[in-house]
């Protein structure tokens, strides 16, 4: 018997159909892949299954019996599980009180408490019960969603994008016990834009494109190429060869040192780093490191910095604000697209207006042609899939949103970029789109440093390499010379002086 069964699920929202007669078929102990596109209609549909979206026409039938599913509580009653690509997590409350929340309160917070702390532990999923979810990483957020999730012991766990904020190490701890829930019976819908997990992890998947299926295959037999041309119905983007050498120095960082913000945090200790005009360099390391801490004082959002600390073009920005350093040519792209990166209710051309000044008369008036124009400008140019300019930004799927931002701070023609995550939740062929931008940006003589906790794109995209841990920067690392055993020895805090640091052959 099936665990669960979909027959001709539709949904229509004002601009889109996001599912046009979907069948899905999952059988209990499956690993079954949904695989598509930013906007293809994969996590409208795993709202319909979870309750949280009411199908327009269709049927679902759970071990045999067609029900309908009319909230995430009913779900989990029915032992249906799901782990948003978005957290669902309040941040003024601990990790063990969202946790308990998910939970419908079945048994006391105490209880609730040291089940985590069991569950985390057995799972290799750390996680303090006790920490505010405001001080937690995006990494770190995760795991308590993926923690929630397993203390309801679901029949059917769905995975949207559980492993964007992951390291290796914890992607290869979390594929065990996906292995092991599978080998108890769950049944496992897992949606992801790693190709190489779905054909490493997966059983079965099914290829969703314009809300539509467009085929069913078993990824391991598949390749890659073949799974990327079955998304997107053409071939992938290839990326361009690095050119040219580094210039001049535009960001310095120097001893510093901050101290943590909250009992929680993570004291920086004697960071040191440089990015020259013309290079790209990533800041590799487990979430809950210092990056977050780190990222607040480069961006001015922390203003606590030693003066002389940090240095723009030779000019000390330590305590400068972001909107001093933007008008320097430092432009920042954070982890959180929503909330940060763009005002969720908000429409997109609203929401340039949170970095790009254009459109802003001198006296404070509004050109709002003018921020219709930008926005229609960045949709068309980054190849956004939204309903226009005045769409809300919590509408847009979560790779498009991320195009949008991206997009905002490189067509500003900024002289520095750091940007953290720059394509978690992105689909292939966005990815490229995204990584093909950076590059253009660094050869067009811009000074890019990347925050990323997948160690493929860091490869990809990197001249230099720092690995942070516990508050301390690695030294650099040409490209050339690293490789994923390094780096992951070095995320443990071990790496040698800066005069034994390996270099790249001539």
């Amino acid at each position: 018997m099936l665990r669960l069964e979909l027959i001709g699920i539709t949904k229509q929202y004002p601009t889109v159909r996001a599912n046009d007669g979907v069948h899905l078929q999952v059988a209990p102990g499956q690993i079954h892949a949904v695989l598509g596109e930013n906007g293809a209609g994969k996590s409208t549909l795993m709202k319909v299954i979870y309750g949280a979206t009411r199908p327009d026409a269709g049927r679902m039938v759970w071990n045999g019996r067609e029900v309908q599913v009319a909230s995430p509580a009913q779900a989990r009653q029915l032992g249906i599980s799901m782990v948003y690509q978005h957290f669902s997590l309040f941040d003024t409350l601990t990790a063990a009180e969202n946790i308990w929340l998910g939970l419908d309160k079945a048994g006391s917070l105490a209880e609730v408490i040291q089940q985590t702390r069991q569950v985390s532990e057995a799972y290799g999923l750390p996680v303090d019960p006790m920490r505010p979810v405001h001080t937690l990483s995006v990494g770190e957020r995760q795991r308590v969603e993926i923690v929630r999730a397993l203390l309801t012991k679901p029949q059917l766990l769905i995975l949207d994008e559980p492993t964007s904020v992951l390291t290796p190490q914890a992607v290869e701890k979390l594929f065990v016990t996906l292995r092991q829930l599978a080998s108890e019976g769950c049944a496992i819908l897992y949606i992801s834009h790693k190709l190489n997990e779905i054909r490493s992890l997966c059983h079965h998947c099914t290829v969703l494109r314009g809300g539509r299926v467009v085929g069913e295959v078993d990824p391991s037999q598949e390749t890659n190429a073949s799974l990327a041309r079955l998304m997107t119905g053409a071939e992938t983007l290839a990326l361009s060869s690095r050119d040219g050498t580094p210039g001049a120095e535009v960001l310095a960082v120097q001893q510093l040192r901050l101290a943590q913000r909250d009992p929680f945090g993570v004291s920086l200790q004697g960071i040191g780093l440089n990015v020259r005009a013309g290079e790209i360099v990533g800041v590799a390391g487990v979430s809950g490191n210092g990056q977050q801490e780190l990222l607040a004082a480069l961006s001015g959002e922390d203003p606590r910095a030693p003066a002389g600390s940090i240095r723009l073009f030779g000019q000390d920005v330590a305590q400068a604000s972001p909107q001093q350093r933007r008008r320097l040519g430092q432009h920042f792209v954070p982890e959180e697209r929503l909330g940060r990166g763009a005002v969720p209710p908000l429409s997109l051309a609203a929401n340039t207006l949170l970095t790009r000044t254009e459109a802003v008369g001198p006296l404070g008036w509004l050109r709002l042609g003018r921020t219709r124009a930008l926005a229609g400008s960045l949709i068309e140019r980054f190849r956004v899939k939204a309903g226009g300019t005045e769409a809300v930004a919590r509408t847009l799927s979560g790779g498009n949103l991320q195009k949008f931002i991206v997009g905002r701070e490189i067509d500003a023609s900024p002289k520095l970029l750091i940007i953290s995550q720059p394509t978690w939740g992105v689909d292939v062929g966005a990815a490229a789109q995204i990584r093909q931008a950076l590059l253009a940006l660094r050869n067009q003589g811009c000074a890019v440093l990347v925050f990323s906790e997948e160690l493929d794109e860091l490869f990809e995209l990197c001249d230099r390499l720092h690995v942070i841990a516990q508050g301390r920067l690695s030294p650099s690392l040409p490209i050339e010379a690293a490789t994923r055993e390094l780096i992951g020895t070095w995320m443990s805090g071990l790496w040698p002086a800066d005069e034994e640091t390996p270099r790249a052959a001539a």
